[in-house]
């Protein structure tokens, strides 16, 4: 690649497709809810109807800032046991208290409370989605620029530096760990705000069904259990969570932040907000199925994930499948000097370096399915998730390349498949 390919090609992917996300992506959220929500989920429709573009509300302003605010003090006064996150670049170590299955729990139930008492009405939540998203992606945009500043004048800790690229900046966050006294904004926005909503977005839908008809639909059921389970079982491994690529390397910014409270609510909870808009009959047979695929999958991605985490944890010292495990000793460089590391060559990190990320897409689809074949835009969050966790699995190939070099290369010679054993 010449000098102006390479300058061609750093621009767009720092300047121009950012960009293009940040101007498309809040109207295409948006959208995505009127055509759901209003349109049972035809594009054409939508097309010749007109989109019906939310307003904001005081409701919609409150419901936000309450929720953000209950889960903040959660995360802070919760008890739990403290976690180290991975060595950050400048080799510092962020703590955090596990106690996100205790605030999920303690959520749910205080959410439940409001319901049988009559204080929260069943369909409040359905009725104020299109306001919450406006109101959720203004939020997003704004905490996003209140970051930037944050970043440029009063940084938490090493981990941070802008890139000289004021839009690139903008987009992917300046800090890696920004934090208000102990308050940890990053895992604040995306666990206890963006996942803990997208399960209670779902319950709600579920609880004005049952409200309205008595019932709900065995198709709206098996959705909303396994996405009900998949946060729950997320909240009870969000130890594990923080050494991914999203706590563990990315940056807080538009990315990230926008992310998780206008892109996440709209577009998550897809196949929910259609089955609670469109009922779609079910045979009892295939929901069974489905039922049984998705927890399959579900079990699937919490023994992979746990496998690493174990092996980790142990440094190695721990069963995997009934053998002391497989593993790569490494070397890398941080700030602090050369640290060491693992990487793991048995079991399901065996057969391939994000066997995880194949149950995932598996796990989606099932929640999906139920929608039928009456309208294509449910299946956008499989798509979407399918893309991105390819896109996400390269994008760590590269970053693992850079850190750890040959061991690197020895490792995937070792694992050959990305995702898929025999065929990515």
């Amino acid at each position: 690649m010449t000098d102006v390919e390479a300058s061609r090609a750093a621009g767009l992917e720092r300047t121009a497709g950012p960009l293009l996300i940040m101007l498309a992506a809040p109207p295409f959220a948006l959208m995505m809810w009127s055509a759901l929500a209003r349109h049972d989920g035809s594009l054409a429709a939508l097309l010749s109807e007109g989109i019906d573009w939310p307003r904001p509300s005081l409701a919609a302003f409150a419901i936000l800032l309450g929720f953000a605010v209950f889960q903040a003090l959660l995360l802070t006064l919760l008890p739990g046991r403290t976690v180290l996150g991975p060595p950050t670049p400048a080799g510092a170590r962020m703590r955090y208290t596990d106690n996100a299955a205790l605030a999920w729990t303690i959520t749910h139930i205080a959410f439940l409370a409001l319901l049988f008492s009559g204080l929260m009405p069943p369909g409040l939540i359905f009725d104020e989605l299109g306001a919450l998203l406006l109101v959720g992606s203004i939020a997003g945009i704004l905490g996003t620029a209140l970051l930037y500043a944050k970043g440029r004048l009063a940084a938490s800790g090493a981990d941070r530096g802008p890139s000289g690229n004021a839009v690139f900046d903008f987009y992917w966050g300046i800090e890696l760990h920004p934090r208000i006294g102990g308050l940890d904004l990053k895992l604040l926005a995306i666990s206890r705000v963006g996942m803990m909503g997208w399960s209670l977005i779902v319950l709600s839908f579920v609880a004005r069904d049952y409200w309205q008809t008595g019932a709900v639909t065995n198709a709206l059921a098996v959705s909303a259990a396994l996405q009900i389970a998949y946060v729950a079982r997320f909240m009870w491994w969000e130890a594990g969570y923080i050494a991914t690529l999203d706590i563990a390397h990315d940056r807080f910014g538009f990315y990230l932040l926008w992310g998780v409270l206008g892109w996440l609510p709209a577009i998550y909870p897809s196949a929910a907000l259609y089955l609670a808009s469109h009922p779609v009959a079910l045979g009892t047979l295939p929901a069974l199925a489905l039922l049984a695929i998705g927890g399959g999958a579900l079990v699937l991605t919490h023994l992979a994930d746990a496998q690493r985490q174990r092996v980790r944890a142990s440094d190695g010292q721990c069963l995997v499948w009934g053998r002391r495990p497989d593993v790569i000793r490494v070397r890398y460089h941080s700030l602090k000097g050369s640290e060491e590391g693992l990487l793991l060559v048995s079991g399901f990190w065996g057969l391939a370096r994000h066997f995880n990320y194949a149950s995932e897409i598996l796990l989606a689809l099932a929640w999906t399915l139920p929608c039928g074949s009456g309208a294509l835009l449910p299946y956008f969050y499989p798509a979407y998730l399918a893309v991105m966790l390819v896109h996400r699995a390269l994008r760590d190939d590269r970053r693992c390349r850079r850190k750890y070099g040959a061991s690197w290369d020895a490792y995937c010679a070792r694992v050959p498949y990305r995702m898929l054993p025999g065929i990515f």
